[in-house]
Formats: C-alpha cells, sequence, structure tokens
C-alpha cells in the first residue's frame, strides 16, 4: 500500500457508497476496483473484468450482481477521481494524439530489451517486452497495449525484422544454454545427494 492509497482510504471510506458497506465489502470493492484500474492501464478495456468481478463479489452477499456492479464502479470513481469510461477514453485519446517524438521513444524503448536478456539477472523476451513496454506506456501515458504496438512497428520499420522474432533468437542465445547450464547443475547436485544417501 502507497502513501497515496493511505491517504484515500479514509475519503473513499466516508463516500456515499464507502460508508454503507462492511469491512470485508469494503476491502474487496477496493481490490476489485484496483484490479480493473490495473486492466485498463493494460489494454484499455473493463467491461469484461468488471461483469466476472461483479458476478463473483456479489455470490458472497445479498445483492445481486447489478447492486455489486454499482459498487465497483463507485468504488473506483472515489479511488482514481474518474469512472473507468473516463480513464479508457483518457487513454484511448493519448493514444490518437501521440507526440511527435513517440515513434523514436517507440524505438528507443525497442531496443532496450536486448540488454534486459542478455545481460546480468537475464530475463524472458515475454518479461522483457512486458517490462519496457509498461515503461513506454508510462512515459507516453497510453495503454501497455497500444505501447508495445508502436514499438513493434517503429522495430519493423526501422530494423526490417519483427521484434518478436529477434527477441526469442536472443532468448535462445542467452536465455536457453543459462538454463540448460542451472538444469544440469541441479542434476549434478541431484547425483551427489543420491550416492550421499547410499
Amino acid at each position: 500500500m502507497t502513501k497515496d492509497d493511505e491517504t484515500k482510504i479514509p475519503e473513499v471510506r466516508h463516500s456515499s457508497t464507502g460508508k454503507k458497506l462492511s469491512g470485508s465489502q469494503y476491502d474487496e470493492s477496493w481490490a476489485v476496483a484496483e484490479i480493473i484500474h490495473r486492466g485498463i492501464e493494460k489494454t484499455g478495456s473493463f467491461r469484461e473484468k468488471l461483469t466476472d468481478y461483479s458476478h463473483a463479489f456479489a455470490r458472497g452477499e445479498k445483492f445481486d450482481a447489478l447492486k455489486a456492479e454499482m459498487i465497483i464502479r463507485d468504488q473506483f470513481k472515489a479511488q482514481y477521481g474518474k469512472t473507468m469510461n473516463q480513464m479508457r477514453l483518457a487513454l484511448k485519446e493519448r493514444q490518437e494524439n501521440l507526440p511527435e517524438t513517440a515513434d523514436r521513444d517507440a524505438l528507443e524503448y525497442a531496443r532496450m530489451i536486448e540488454p534486459l536478456i542478455r545481460d546480468g539477472e537475464t530475463m524472458p523476451f515475454y518479461r522483457a517486452y512486458d517490462y519496457v513496454g509498461g515503461a513506454l506506456a508510462e512515459k507516453l501515458n497510453i495503454t501497455e497495449t497500444g505501447a508495445k504496438e508502436l514499438m513493434t512497428t517503429a522495430y519493423r520499420e526501422v530494423e526490417g525484422r519483427e521484434l518478436y522474432d529477434f527477441g526469442k533468437a536472443l532468448e535462445k542465445k542467452f536465455i536457453v544454454p543459462e538454463r540448460n547450464a542451472g538444469q544440469a547443475q541441479e542434476a549434478k547436485r541431484d547425483q551427489t545427494r543420491s550416492r550421499a544417501r547410499t
């Protein structure tokens, strides 16, 4: 929990919806609102998650899924100062009106993937792509999905190949040998332990 969350809790708790909820209802609706917020940041959509979580939330309560959805929507607005749809539309509008530097930024961020796969505490392509996509999304204030599409397009246009294929080739070069070496060491340790027991 961040300091911002700690400041918001009393404020949201005393909102018209927050006052009517039991402690567990409040905590659950707070958590669901955070999950939906994260989903909007990632993909720019919320409808499916809102429906699913509303049904799950209502299942253990004395209200139906529509009431659960209303509670979650109110909780979201109290936490984030805007509705789910307002947040979604703001991200969409920024995606449609990117700054002139967006393509250059996207290429720069796409190129950050290679050292993440190659150096130090290496990570597989999907994690490096996700990490860098999240950073670009934050910089441009757009969805992570939109940021990843920008990186993929910019990389293809400049490098003449797919970012995914390049990332998987790097993974094969750096991650697979490291994984195989780790597995070989683990097998050797297992054999040593096995011999020690007999």
